[in-house]
């Protein structure tokens, strides 16, 4: 006869597998800014079925002073595995070692364009003196408040003489406020611009005042899933992620 207390120690056993999931799914965390998003939400549900990954996806701006920049995130403490941004973010937290070392990886390139109203006329920006008529006549402007923003309004606006003319009349709350009738013509990054209702993209600034900016990602300092976080990066920058980055209005970044 088998004692009792071996029959309660089995099927304890047996409660415990079957309370064990068949599969378990790593979790990774990405804090994303807006100008890598729309390639990105389209190509990370193929990474989570190929791989077994749940990602969760927070945003954040590359740059600036406010305390929803990627950088600042991390600094109260945040936690991710992945950050995405611009390069010019990314520096400062490669200088300030918040990025594992080396694992750094350029994903994708984009220029500035215009959108105006839908329905609304399009304007000749086909040169800089075109375009700075076109922002001159403009009742109302909106920029980011992040990378492209900040260079239209500290290095753009005052080469074309037009800062001080563009200063009461510029916000830095996004295009997307053209969409909501809320500002006339809208500049910022064509991957973010093109997703918004309401509006119709102009085209994209000249090439003689036009900024690149490079989007890049890298593994989070201290993260618990490095190696998940470096597939993702590397599957973000592969040749099998580049028609997403395409369509997205971006183009791919010179592979290293």
């Amino acid at each position: 006869m088998v004692p009792r207390s071996l029959v309660l120690v089995v099927a304890l056993a047996v409660v415990d597998i079957l309370c064990v999931p068949l599969t378990a799914s790593a979790q990774l965390k990405v804090i994303i800014s807006g100008g890598f998003n729309a390639a990105y939400r389209e190509l990370v549900p193929q990474f989570e079925a190929a791989n077994g990954v749940t990602v969760t996806t927070t945003t954040g701006g590359s740059v600036g002073s406010g305390p929803n920049t990627i950088g600042a995130q991390l600094r109260r403490g945040v936690q991710a595995d992945v950050v995405i941004l611009a390069r010019e973010g990314l520096s400062e937290l490669i200088a300030e070692r918040r990025v594992t070392a080396g694992s750094d990886v350029d994903l994708a390139r984009s220029v500035i364009g215009m959108v105006v109203r839908s329905g609304a006329p399009k304007p000749d920006i086909s040169t800089p003196e075109k375009l700075k008529q076109v922002l001159l006549q403009a009742k109302s402007v909106a920029v980011s408040s992040s990378t492209s923003g900040v260079y239209l309004t500290t290095t753009l606006f005052p080469k074309l003489g037009i800062a001080e003319a563009m200063q009461a009349k510029t916000s830095m709350s996004g295009a997307a406020l053209v969409g909501r009738v809320e500002a006339e013509i809208g500049l910022q990054q064509v991957s973010e611009i093109l997703p918004i209702p309401g509006t119709t993209f102009v085209g994209t600034i000249p090439a003689e005042i036009q900024y690149v900016t490079t989007y890049a990602g890298a593994v989070v300092a201290g993260s618990t899933q490095a190696s998940t976080a470096s597939k993702l990066l590397a599957f973000l920058s592969s040749t099998t992620a580049a028609p997403a980055i395409t369509r997205s209005g971006m183009e791919p970044a010179p592979r290293r």
